[in-house]
């Protein structure tokens, strides 16, 4: 498959690139400056057939006008609200993700949050490395998880998943979606405004884009209520940030746990210098492992297209 032109928009891991390398004609985008790219186009654009992105890298409707020939996109995320999809499908060109493979660890990390803001773990670090406790005692208690209500909003792969250890650590679970799932025995809610005042933790698990942008908004924050919490592993742009912000400031919602934010890597000042959130760098999948199985995933289906076979994980 030498004679196979792939464009790398952003690279996947290094093993797996290496492999890509081996197997295509590969054209590092990613690498080049805006002039580079520009002349990189206008030299092999017509003969790239697969692109090659994570979330992070993207895919823009203007690259895509210029490959009149790609016949595949490869992304190494399981969210692809920075590709243009619509654009692709309706030119008949499938778009590939990563379902299922980073479920564990985005559950992982969504658990993480959820117990190092209730029980404070960072504050209690600072407890000991300011010298509080040789010169003042025991810090202040914290919250247990134990009988508290964990409001999930969209209870797919992860959602679950997040649910099941939620439950191993006694907490109850609701949720909220369109439809009530026939697979589960949690309480439904149909409306976001009722889930959220009945929840002690509020955690949307649901993709960005669009259709649920800002979905998490002002009033539904606000409902959450003094003494709740909120938790995000999703995308920054489904949770009305400045609200979120302005409220935990106030004390109107008492910690949250994100990993997301909307103008990521800029993370909103104020929240910097809070001591009731807890603070990741869009990581929730970063794990050589999970990483590394995104990255294989992708080239699979590179594989499949190529081979004439199903494609494994293509986004419908």
């Amino acid at each position: 498959m030498k004679d196979i032109d792939v464009l790398v928009v952003w690279p996947i891991r290094p093993d797996q690139m290496a492999v890509l390398e081996q197997t295509y004609r590969v054209h590092r985008y990613d690498l080049a400056s805006d002039v580079e790219k520009a002349h990189m186009i206008d030299s092999v654009g017509e003969q790239i057939r697969a692109v090659v992105t994570t979330h992070g890298g993207g895919f823009e409707k203007s690259l895509l006008d210029r490959l009149p020939n790609l016949e595949i996109v490869g992304c190494a995320s399981v969210g692809f609200d920075t590709l243009c999809v619509s654009d692709c499908q309706a030119r008949g060109i499938p778009v590939t993700h990563t379902p299922d493979v980073l479920t564990d660890d985005v559950a992982d990390m969504a658990m993480m949050l959820l117990l190092a803001t209730l029980r404070r773990m960072l504050p209690a670090v600072d407890w000991i490395k300011q010298g509080h406790w040789v010169e003042q005692g025991m810090m202040p208690l914290n919250t247990s998880l134990k009988g508290k209500t964990l409001g999930i909003v969209g209870l797919g792969r992860i959602g679950q998943a997040i649910a099941s250890r939620a439950e191993a650590f006694g907490m109850n679970i609701s949720y909220y979606s369109r439809a009530k799932k026939t697979d589960v025995s949690y309480k439904h809610y149909d409306d976001l405004m009722t889930l959220a005042k009945d929840v002690d933790v509020l955690a949307p698990v649901i993709p960005g884009g669009s259709a649920t942008q800002g979905l998490i908004s002002r009033e539904v924050l606000t409902a959450l209520g003094p003494d709740s919490y909120f938790v995000n592993v999703s995308r920054g742009s489904v949770v009305d940030e400045t609200a979120l912000v302005e409220l935990l400031a106030q004390g109107a919602i008492k910690g949250a746990g994100l990993d997301v934010f909307v103008d990521e890597p800029n993370v909103p000042d104020a929240l910097l210098s809070m001591d009731n959130v807890v603070l990741q760098p869009h990581c929730a999948s970063g794990t050589f492992e999970t990483r590394a199985a995104m990255a294989q995933l992708v080239l699979d289906n590179l594989a499949a297209h190529f081979g004439n076979k199903p494609l494994l994980t293509p986004i419908q």
